[in-house]
Parts: C-alpha cells; sequence; structure tokens
C-alpha cells in the first residue's frame, strides 16, 4: 500500500512540471510533437527509475552523516553530505551517456530529431530533482526510491505527452495571436497543472484517524448531594463570620 500511494502521488499531487514546474525547458521545446515527446519521457522514465535508486544508496552508505561506519568505528564521525550535488550529477551523466547510446544505436530517427535535448537530460533539473527529492523527504528503503524514480517519470512523461497532443491539435484552432506559442502553451499548462492537483484527495480521504471520544465521567448522586452539603456549610461558615 505504501509503495502504491507513493507512486500514485508522485505521479499526479507531486507531478515533476505542474507541482514543481521542474524540466520546462525540454517540456516546453520538445512538445511539438507526440513522437519527439513520448521518445524524450520514456528517456527521463529510463534515467530517474535508475539514477534515483542509485543516489539512494551512495546517500545512504556514503554521504549521509555517520553513513561510513560500515567501514569501521573511526569513520563514524565522518560527512560527506557536501559531495551530494556532485555525485548525483556524475551518476546523471553517466545514465544519460548510456541513453543516448542506446538511441543513437537502435532508433537513429529519433536520436536526430531530439537533438541537443536529449544529452542535455543530463542537466535536466526534474532529474536532479527527483534525487534531491528522494533526500530531503528520507525515504527509507531502496524499493521506495525505486517507486518514487519511476513514479516521477511516469509524471513528467504524461505531462509532456498531454501538451504535446494539445500543441499539435492547437495547429488547427483559431488561437489569438497575442497567444500563438508559449504564450497558450503557458495557460494550458497552467489548468493541466489545477487539475492534476486535484488528485489529492484520493490520498487523504482515509489518512485520518478517528478520534476516540473521551469517557464522560460519571457522577453518582451520592458525590453530588455530598458537594452540595459542603458547598452550604462553607457559605453558612462566611455568612457567620462577615456577620461578626
Amino acid at each position: 500500500m505504501e509503495h502504491l500511494e507513493l507512486f500514485f502521488k508522485s505521479i499526479f499531487i507531486d507531478n515533476m512540471v505542474f507541482a514543481t514546474f521542474l524540466g520546462m525547458c525540454s517540456y516546453l521545446a520538445v512538445s511539438k510533437k507526440v513522437s519527439t515527446a513520448v521518445g524524450l519521457g520514456a528517456a527521463v522514465i529510463f534515467v530517474l527509475a535508475v539514477t534515483v535508486p542509485i543516489n539512494w544508496l551512495l546517500d545512504q552508505y556514503l554521504l549521509q552523516p555517520g553513513a561510513l561506519s560500515w567501514l569501521g568505528a573511526e569513520y563514524a564521525d565522518y560527512d560527506l553530505s557536501f559531495l551530494s550535488f556532485i555525485m548525483f550529477i556524475a551518476t546523471i551523466a553517466t545514465m544519460v551517456q548510456l541513453v543516448e547510446i542506446i538511441v543513437e544505436k537502435f532508433a537513429p530517427a529519433l536520436y536526430n530529431s531530439l537533438g541537443i535535448f536529449l544529452p542535455l537530460i543530463a542537466v535536466n533539473c526534474a532529474i536532479l530533482g527527483g534525487s534531491l527529492f528522494m533526500q530531503s523527504r528520507e525515504i527509507p528503503t531502496l524499493g521506495l526510491s525505486l517507486t518514487y524514480g519511476v513514479g516521477s517519470g511516469i509524471g513528467w512523461f504524461l505531462a509532456i505527452l498531454a501538451i504535446a497532443a494539445i500543441r499539435e491539435k492547437i495547429r488547427y484552432s483559431s488561437v489569438p495571436p497575442a497567444l500563438r506559442g508559449l504564450g497558450i502553451t503557458f495557460i494550458i499548462t497552467g489548468l493541466m497543472a489545477i487539475g492534476f492537483m486535484s488528485f489529492g484527495g484520493m490520498l487523504t480521504g482515509g489518512d485520518e484517524e478517528k478520534k476516540e471520544e473521551a469517557p464522560k465521567a460519571e457522577i453518582k448522586k451520592e458525590d453530588l448531594e455530598k458537594a452540595k452539603k459542603e458547598a452550604e456549610a462553607k457559605l453558612a461558615d462566611n455568612t457567620k463570620k462577615i456577620t461578626e
């Protein structure tokens, strides 16, 4: 259940494009054709699915304060967290280079259509954001980090695929001259972001624990009578003191 919740949350609620607006350069530049968007989206899914778990291992066993304790007690005080950005980017660049080689070998037409944006996945802020969000949210297990990486990639893929399909249809629509191009694209992106954020209600309906009602204290009749008599006695004593 935890994997399923994280999977859908990373796709819809914490979508890289619509929730945090990461990866917008590739999202806007490569979304003119559906075929190109599918190729780049598949590459992003692969890179996120591989780099997020690898970076989770690096963070857990190398970068966190005290992560080197597995080497011995003398290494327990080492803190290599300042190397997080360098290590994460190196991992991402390696995987992107692998993707570029595979695409060039097996899909040269897609390689040529993606152009410079395929190697630029290495500096795509959505890819780095996946690893940094994994680190900041302290995802506890390797399996959950894989789920988060795949879900984030699918979320980015759905975003660029949807906007590419819409932009292909917009070519035959009568768009006001002032909004043609990026203007109408930004407006549609904002409307899509509102739609994706509405999925938040799916995962919050049953989270709140039912508050247990506090047991009502039962007051016995004898105790009530006793308290009444004590109050009357005190009132009589006070009245007597005042009159004296």
